[in-house]
């Protein structure tokens, strides 16, 4: 349970970073978020591992398009909604 809400803390830590325009320090923060993210929905159910995908899909075409503000709401919305869906 405690590594699901550090790492909600870190997606709404680095989504702020996109916010401010800080998408450099973003980028390699966010990293260490998706692969944290990865592992604490590793043992979560086939549903929330699909979802995972998407929205990592989702994600990762933010970032393609260097579109922050969409990609800091992915992390901060859904994906944040992910990890505490895989709490329950």
């Amino acid at each position: 349970m405690r590594a699901l809400s550090q790492c909600q803390d870190q997606c709404r830590q680095c989504a702020a970073l996109f916010r401010l325009g800080r998408d450099v320090e973003a980028a390699l923060t966010m990293v260490d978020v998706f692969e944290q993210a990865q592992q604490c929905l590793s043992s979560a159910s086939v549903d929330i591992q699909q979802a995972w995908a998407q929205v990592l899909t989702q994600m990762l075409d933010c970032q393609e398009r260097q579109d922050w503000l969409g990609l800091a709401d992915y992390m901060e919305y859904e994906l944040v909604e992910l990890l505490e869906s895989a709490r329950r």
